[in-house]
Formats: structure tokens, C-alpha cells, sequence
């Protein structure tokens, strides 16, 4: 992907898949994709990913339980 494209992810409550990738779960938690490869790296994130050949793989259940414990 070139850095000037812009990736568009559905709204959070229509995502159906059970695990994201690093883009899509940086951006329902407003972060950035790097941040979220620290956090798998030294696994001291708020979730943990699913790595899945290598690949990480962010569950869908919990960006949406921490986002529902900031919402409060």
C-alpha cells in the first residue's frame, strides 16, 4: 500500500470477522499499526493478538470490550 492511500474500515459494530488485521485494529483503537506490533512484541498491550502463520490477527470481541470499558 502506498503511504498517500487512504484505507477505509466498516464501523466497528458491522465488522463480522472474528479477527482484523493490524490496520483495522489500529484504527478502531486510534492508534497507530506500530503501536499495536510493539504491543504483540513485548506483549504488554491491552489485548493480545492471534498470530496465525507469523501474521498477527487482533480479536474483534475484545477491541470491542476495551472501547465499551472507555466509553464509560
Amino acid at each position: 500500500m502506498d503511504a498517500n492511500e487512504v484505507q477505509l474500515f466498516p464501523p466497528l459494530e458491522h465488522e463480522t470477522r472474528t479477527n482484523v488485521e493490524t490496520a483495522a485494529a489500529a484504527h478502531y483503537l486510534l492508534r497507530r499499526p506500530q503501536t499495536l506490533r510493539i504491543w504483540a512484541c513485548k506483549e504488554n498491550g491491552p489485548l493480545r493478538p492471534v498470530r496465525v502463520y507469523g501474521r498477527l490477527a487482533w480479536p474483534v470481541a475484545e477491541i470491542r470490550r476495551i472501547l465499551a470499558g472507555t466509553a464509560k
